[in-house]
């Protein structure tokens, strides 16, 4: 029976960010996954899947190029399933690829096979061949992820009533599509597929969605969604969803019917937990299948289990997956590390993307923070006219009382990658003043910090050490 120092569940963020870790820590570290290639609900039916599309639709059907040549422009005419498939399939090879050459280079284990646990040090791995594999270690780290949350009264049936995780095999692009569930997987999929004109209906049972955001910058989003043609219907609870062969139908609570080619489903995830044989370690999983940590080391109620990633709930983000992946390895092999920086950034890659760090409007009022708004439009900058962007808007919260950023949240093209200005100076304790002093290169839509910083500027008062007499000379208060 093989022994190890580090026995990792999984091998999505969490699991990847541990192994590797524990790698360079030079401990014997083995890697147990339930498929045969590695990399997890991220690589295969996430994150990079999702985000691949994105760019494969958007780049096909000239989304981006529409403002100047007319919503009428196409890069390629007839956009099949086939061709957003061939550049996925290429994405995901190269991912494994990648892992496979980290784990080999860090001296990292692997073994593929569904993982249970025998006792609170020991697991066996039962492999698809058959044979099964007892394996005991010091410590462990859970690292299942997600999976698909399907209800029994959901007619799903692989090619008209699909999951998310199936979606990505689409045998055909639909005219039609209704997706269930406006949370974050069901926004971006409805956004992604109207770029490609098919005709969407998001369906949400509650009264408001994203309920993270900001809402200033979900009512900017909302109609800019449906300006591109999704029919979004919030507050709609589903009394039946009906496959009725050629088409799906969808029975409303309030009397209505929507009819579709096809539907995702989309409303919720669970912790891929229920094969872990949880109970012989002495853990249990709340009802949605998800494991409770300490948030600061990522152990669990048994001291040398950890668990990490999406399989702990909120925020369920692969960014944060991998930093809790490495924390926690850190931890259970007793070696210092850095402590995980208070902000970090939300992003949706939605159409448009959008994405936040830090507080909303509607917590400083929560937390009754005096504060000052400013706000930029990406059509207020140079960059913004020459990309022919008609919409996008950044917005910055700063304390009244000390002039920090408090958050910042962005809709736009490439709110993904601007976010992180506001990261740096969130987590740095900037102030207004750090985007009124700085210079950006021009043209850029970073320029939007620069105008949304000036916007807060000047409606806040001054404080006396900044003042300067009318001859120049600043009056600035020193201290000897």
């Amino acid at each position: 029976m093989s022994h190890y120092d580090l026995v990792i569940i999984g091998s999505g963020p969490a699991g990847r960010a541990a192994a590797i870790q524990a790698g360079k820590l030079k401990r014997r570290v083995l890697v147990v996954d339930r498929k045969d290639r590695l990399g997890g609900v991220s690589v295969h039916t996430g994150t990079i899947p999702s985000k691949t599309l994105r760019e494969t639709v958007l780049n096909l059907s000239g989304w981006r190029e529409r403002s100047f040549y007319g919503r009428s422009y196409r890069v390629k005419e007839d956009i099949g399933a086939n061709d957003l498939k061939a550049r996925l399939h290429k994405t995901l090879d190269y991912e494994v690829d990648v892992l496979e050459h980290q784990f080999n280079r860090n001296h990292v284990e692997t073994l593929c096979g569904m993982a249970r646990f025998t006792g609170p040090h020991e697991i066996e791995v039962a492999t698809e061949a058959g044979d099964k594999t007892l394996l005991t270690a010091d410590r462990f780290l859970i690292a299942t992820g997600t999976r698909t949350y399907r209800p029994d009264d959901v007619p799903f049936n692989g090619t008209t009533v699909l999951d998310s995780d199936e979606f990505l095999e689409l045998a055909r692009i639909p005219r039609s599509l209704i997706v269930v569930g406006a949370g974050v997987i069901g926004v971006e999929y409805a956004t992604m597929f109207s770029a490609l004109d098919v005709r969407i209906t998001l369906i949400e049972p509650r009264d408001s969605f994203l309920d993270f955001i900001d809402r200033t910058l979900i009512q900017d989003f909302t109609h800019q969604i449906r300006e591109n043609g999704v029919d979004l219907r919030l507050g709609s609870a589903i009394d039946k969803i009906e496959d009725c062969g050629e088409h799906v139908e969808v029975s409303l609570a309030n009397g209505r019917h929507v009819r579709a080619e096809m539907l995702l489903f989309a409303a919720g995830r669970m912790g891929a937990t229920e094969s872990l044989n949880l109970d012989a370690a002495g853990l249990k999983a709340d009802h949605r299948g998800r494991l409770s940590v300490d948030r600061k080391t990522y152990q669990t109620d048994v001291p040398h289990i950890y668990a990490a990633g999406d399989v702990i709930g909120h925020p369920s983000l692969a960014s944060t997956s991998l930093q809790q992946g490495r924390v926690a390895a850190c931890d259970a092999l007793d070696t210092p590390t850095l402590p995980e920086s208070p902000w970090f950034p939300y992003g949706i890659y939605s159409v448009p993307e959008i994405s936040t760090c830090g507080m909303s409007e509607e917590e400083m009022q929560e937390r009754g923070i005096p504060y000052e708004v400013g706000v930029a439009r990406f059509r207020e900058t140079s960059r913004g006219h020459i990309m022919g962007l008609e919409h996008g808007m950044l917005k910055m919260l700063f304390s009244l009382k000390t002039r920090r950023v408090l958050g910042v949240q962005i809709v736009g093209e490439g709110a993904t990658e601007l976010i992180h200005i506001a990261q740096a100076v969130l987590n740095l304790k900037g102030t207004v003043d750090y985007f009124v002093q700085n210079t950006f290169n021009y043209p850029t839509l970073a320029e939007a910090y620069k105008i949304a910083g000036l916007d807060a500027f000047n409606r806040m008062p001054i404080p006396e050490e900044y003042k300067v007499r009318r001859d120049g000379s600043s009056i600035r208060k020193t201290t000897s």
